[in-house]
């Protein structure tokens, strides 16, 4: 009896053992059997929001395409930036000159920009707002031309093209600049926008220029110089975009003053001059300002951070807009570290696939500093979108 006992209290124990390690094994598989479905479940998650990080990459990075047709858009405000006096008064003949000067001037500065020009690859759009009947009286009055020949004027520069336009938006004010701004909102953000052009005064629309610098647009941008934004008193001078001189095509403001073109060696800041090379700067005294850095922060993380292209460069958009610091007392090496952390971020002409007009003098990186070995290039994350010819070497 006692044997019988041991033997039923010992095969007790060995099915206990064998319940135990089959309880571990139907957790294990459980654990598993989790681990897939989640896997499964992201999978799908990933594969049904793939169309929408894609469109999203497509408007956030418009690209620079030769081979597909791509658009360029020239808007302008009539009544702020009027053509010469001397072509409207020849009638339909100064339409069409005042058409052809300014397609060939824009193509000739998308060429230097390295764009290749033809009629397959290229669709050229141009749209004049303006109050028919304000301009008339004044070509009138002037005894600049009459009411017929103003009338052949706008029919010569309209039938130039079949995508010119001349609109009369009427005697209301701030239609046209209603118009030009709805124009910036909508076609600076189609993927195929090569360049719009305005002509105007770019302070009536500083809001929509803050939003599109914020989308990484701002690069499509150029301003015609004219009448009112002409050099030396420009309504853009706090917006970052390069600005295109067409002779002879705007009318001249009265008191015109010459063109005041950066040095593309010397930055001026304040009283002291500092050199520049390759975008790099060399400090050859501190630059003049109120305020001391902290020196327990880093430069990045001051409050604000000292602006790159103030003292860099030269920051267009000027203290009162811009977000960053103009007024920081900075020694030679902080310079230089500020120069040495530019160069680690991208630069934006070159992120959205354009080609920076700054070029060597550029304070922003065009060059991935870790080179084809980028880790974060491997995992499709890299800053740096500007071409393979950004990644030939490893230094920035």
């Amino acid at each position: 009896l006692l044997d019988l006992s041991a033997g039923a209290v010992k095969r007790a124990a060995e099915l206990e053992g064998e319940v135990n390690e089959l309880r571990r094994e139907v957790a294990t598989w459980k654990q598993a059997h989790a681990t897939l479905r989640e896997t499964a479940e992201w999978a799908v998650t990933m594969n049904d929001a793939a169309p929408l990080r894609r469109q999203l990459y497509a408007v956030t990075h418009p690209p620079v395409s030769t081979d597909s047709r791509s658009l360029v858009f020239c808007v302008i405000n009539g009544n702020v930036n009027p053509f010469h006096d001397d072509l409207v008064a020849r009638g339909f003949e100064g339409g069409q000159i005042a058409a052809q000067e300014l397609t060939r001037t824009i193509a000739e500065y998308l060429t230097n920009e390295g764009a290749k020009i033809t009629s397959t690859n290229i669709s050229f759009w141009t749209t004049v707002f303006f109050n028919k009947t304000a301009l008339l009286d004044r070509y009138v009055s002037e005894q600049i031309c009459s009411r017929e020949t103003f009338r052949n004027f706008n029919a010569g520069f309209s039938q130039a093209s079949t995508r010119f336009a001349m609109v009369d938006v009427g005697p209301f004010k701030d239609v046209a600049e209603a118009k030009i701004r709805e124009y910036l909102e909508t076609y600076t953000r189609f993927p195929q926008t090569l360049r719009l052009f305005i002509g105007g005064s770019g302070s009536n629309y500083t809001e929509t220029f803050r939003t599109l610098n914020m989308e990484r647009l701002l690069g499509k941008i150029v301003f015609l110089g004219g009448h009112t934004d002409a050099p030396g008193h420009r309504g853009h001078a706090t917006i970052s975009a390069p600005t295109l001189e067409v002779e002879g095509v705007f009318q001249p403001p009265s008191s015109h003053l010459p063109p005041q073109k950066p040095s593309p060696l010397t930055v001026p800041t304040s009283n002291v001059t500092v050199a520049t090379n390759g975008g790099l700067i060399s400090p050859k005294s501190p630059s003049r300002g109120t305020r001391l850095i902290d020196p327990t922060l880093p430069l990045h993380k001051q409050n604000p951070p000292p602006c790159n292209e103030h003292y860099l460069m030269t920051c267009s958009k000027g203290p009162a807009l811009c977000k960053y610091s103009h007024d920081y007392l900075l020694t030679p090496e902080q310079l230089a570290c500020l120069a040495s952390n530019a160069k680690k971020a991208p630069c934006n002409w070159l992120k959205n696939g354009l080609q920076c007009p700054y070029k060597e003098r550029c304070c922003w990186g065009h060059v991935c500093p870790n080179g084809p070995k980028c880790f974060h290039l491997s995992k499709g994350k890299c800053w740096f979108k500007g071409g393979e010819r950004s990644r030939s070497t490893g230094r920035s």
